[in-house]
């Protein structure tokens, strides 16, 4: 089972900080579309398809390529969305992340966290791939991550990494609690309540409910890196899989590797390469545009485990690119 769990922070609304929308008005529309695409070739929710700021379609195309490839069941959670997606969905909650730099950014996380164990125990599949499209997701994680203990950097959707405004945040919201890093280390999910968004809440309780035997894959980058130390933090030993991809594997701004060391889990990462594509959308990803987001790597790991290659994901990926765009 694929779940992604779609959400909102009012942090991707900080000018400069996110790259999932070309303006802050369409944001509350990226992760519903991107649940849409979950079930079809192109957004239902919006009339159009989500660009960033320079004209990239969401990774959401990758994502939707290796289902129809990899043939494996999806599902969308919504977990504090103002928009909901026009495809099926379970609804946890309605409420927004809110901003952590004025006060704590998830109110309602233990409802978050009830309804995310129920959906785990009415789960019956082995194989778990757990995803996100969270816009400004990567602030949170680095929030997340300092305040259990993991200093370093985190990835970005785009070429240049808002570093020195992400650290400006972070400034802010560790002067506002009073901490240095690891200041929230062993306060688990209410740690991620206060300085980070509903979908580490949800993410972390579901995979905490799961079954001991099941198998446990994080889809993303250091948005599930922060997922997968919230878990840690939690108490859970558990095997875990963070799947991404060479974009994020390779990014020399982030601290993937080293956070992954000190987590405690293991990585892979999908070798996509658009490097010949005709599509300028499609081959800026080899210049560090996009990166991940909607559980791409993990969608191609899952669709390579069912018995396709990236190379067909690939061909598939240029196929509905094409087919939403025009030629």
């Amino acid at each position: 089972m694929f779940t992604l769990f779609i959400s909102e922070t009012k942090l991707a609304g900080v000018p400069g900080l996110s790259a999932a929308g070309a303006n802050v008005d369409v944001l509350p529309y990226t992760a519903p579309a991107d649940a849409d695409m979950l079930f079809y070739d192109r957004p239902k929710v919006v009339d159009c398809v989500p660009l960033d700021p320079f004209g990239h379609p969401t990774p959401a195309i990758v994502t939707r390529a290796a289902i129809l490839e990899g043939k494996f069941p999806v599902r969308a959670v919504r977990v504090g969305n103002t928009v909901t997606p026009a495809a099926p969905f379970t609804d946890l909650s309605a409420v927004p992340g809110g901003d952590p730099r004025l006060g704590p950014s998830v109110m309602d996380w233990e409802q978050i966290k009830a309804g995310a164990e129920k959906l785990a125990r009415e789960t019956s599949d082995s194989l778990q791939v757990v995803a996100e499209s969270v816009p400004g997701g990567t602030t949170t994680a680095l929030l997340l991550l300092r305040s259990l203990g993991y200093q370093g950097t985190v990835s970005s959707a785009g070429p240049v990494n808002p570093l020195s405004l992400k650290e400006n945040i972070w400034n802010a919201v560790s002067a506002r609690l009073g901490i240095g890093v690891g200041g929230l280390r062993g306060r688990g999910l209410e740690a991620a309540a206060e300085v980070g968004d509903p979908m580490q809440v949800a993410a972390a309780s579901y995979v905490a409910a799961l079954p001991d035997d099941a198998e446990v894959v994080l889809a993303g980058g250091t948005q599930m890196l922060a997922v997968a130390a919230l878990l840690r933090d939690l108490g859970v030993k558990r095997d875990l899989l963070v799947a991404t991809t060479k974009y994020v594997a390779n990014d020399k701004t982030s601290c993937f590797d080293r956070y992954a060391r000190e987590i405690g889990v293991r990585t892979c990462a999908a070798p996509l390469d658009f490097s010949h594509s005709k599509y300028r959308g499609l081959s800026d990803y080899e210049n560090g545009f996009i990166k991940e987001g909607v559980g791409m790597g993990g969608a191609v790991w899952y669709a390579a485990k069912n018995g396709s290659t990236v190379e067909k994901v690939v061909r598939r990926t240029e196929e509905l690119y094409m087919s939403m765009v025009g030629d």
